[in-house]
């Protein structure tokens, strides 16, 4: 079983939900990632998505975006993103999903990324352009070296390709909550709650929503019907309105915490 299947199986056994927070490696910079992966661990994170940063994050809204922008300014490589999860993974035993596009991990090479990777610390890897009717032999090579391979899905994805997914994955499924781009919305769509039964219906792997989550009635909202909550964009934004203040990674930690009000 994965680390991050007995952290869904550890959340299920205690009747609370999974906090897994996104942020962008390399903003706004490697070592202040290297802390902030240290310190949302503390404040709770059950689970942690590091993303690569790229040059053309079509998936991403604005905020997003111009994290990976900040990050490649400052010659931030994938390389690069590996040496700051293993010096965090010193600290910390959260588990840790690489984030990213495929066209980063196709020129790092298939085989060199599972095994760093691996080797790092990393405990999946998310390619959110990567469809699975092309991902077999990459996810077969992760799987090869104990990584779980995660899929995105979303209200508009088919019941085919849904089964298809379902097949490939393991660890969770990403189920988007609405269609369009990552950004904080005042509400959580009807239709996450009806991607989530679609899912369940497929698979029994864990389901965790993103996309829109940013406030701690979100996060219970989606509670009520996911296994775990993905807040992304919430927390960028915080990192940079934050900027490069001595008192960021406290901060950032502090704005996690105030997002976990459990009841």
């Amino acid at each position: 079983m994965s680390r991050i299947r007995e952290t869904f199986v550890e959340l299920k056994r205690s009747k609370r939900g999974g906090f897994i927070p996104f942020i962008t490696a390399g903003d706004p910079d490697l070592l202040t990632t290297e802390l902030l992966l240290v310190e949302l661990a503390a404040a709770g994170a059950d689970i942690i998505e590091l993303g690569v940063p790229f040059s053309d994050p079509v998936a991403d809204g604005e905020m997003i975006q111009r994290a990976s922008e900040r990050a490649l300014r400052k010659g931030v490589t994938l390389s690069g993103v590996l040496t700051c999860v293993s010096h965090a993974k010193q600290h910390i035993n959260v588990p840790i999903v690489l984030f990213s596009y495929f066209n980063p991990l196709l020129k790092f090479g298939r085989d060199r990324l599972a095994d760093e990777a691996k080797h790092a610390g990393v405990d999946a890897v998310l390619v959110t352009d990567l469809i699975p009717e092309e991902a077999l032999l990459w996810t077969e090579t992760f799987r090869e070296r104990g990584l779980d391979p995660i899929f995105l899905v979303a209200p508009t994805t088919s019941d085919k390709r849904l089964a298809r997914i379902a097949q490939q994955a393991s660890g969770f499924i990403y189920a988007v909550s609405r269609a369009g781009v990552t950004g904080a919305r005042n509400e959580i769509a009807d239709d996450a709650e009806v991607l989530v039964k679609r899912v369940r219906s497929l698979s029994n792997l864990p389901v965790a929503v993103g996309f829109g989550i940013s406030t701690p009635d979100q996060v219970r909202q989606v509670w009520r019907f996911a296994d775990a909550a993905v807040i992304g964009s919430a927390i960028v934004s915080q990192i940079e309105r934050l900027g490069n203040s001595a008192d960021l990674v406290k901060r950032v930690g502090k704005f996690a915490r105030s997002l976990l009000t459990r009841t």
